[in-house]
């Protein structure tokens, strides 16, 4: 077994597909729309082969969460980049752009090197070694 994707609700759609296609490599699918339900996405393949499916609705009232808030159920999204370096210069990066570092990039009590920025819509990432 394996995850095959995981999803976010976005209020923009072209935003978040940018963001993950400009600062993670992800490949953007053909987009998807189904008028009938006001419902539309992008799968944004990673590396691996593991998926962001971003979605937007028109007919649904997703909650929203501060930006960055801790609650309870799913928290973040862990990114590796594959090296110490490639953490540092991607949070230089993000924090030049105008996206909030959170923490790091540090040394975890767990043996992560990782700094946490948040995506465009307020959702916490860890980018990893």
């Amino acid at each position: 077994m394996r995850i095959d994707h995981i999803a976010l609700w976005t209020n923009d759609l072209e935003r978040c597909k940018r963001f993950y296609v400009d600062y993670f490599g992800a490949a953007a699918g053909e987009g998807y729309v189904n008028p009938k339900k006001g419902f539309a996405s992008y799968f944004l393949s990673l590396g691996d082969g593991a998926r962001i499916e971003a979605m937007t609705t028109s007919t649904l009232s997703p909650v929203a969460a501060e930006p960055g808030a801790q609650r309870m159920g799913w928290t973040h999204l862990a990114i590796s980049v594959g090296s110490e370096e490639a953490v540092d210069a991607l949070s230089r990066r993000l924090q030049a752009d105008g996206y909030p570092l959170l923490d790091g990039p540090r040394r975890t009590g767990d043996g992560y090197y990782e700094s946490v920025v948040l995506d465009p819509d307020g959702n916490r990432i860890e980018i990893t070694a």
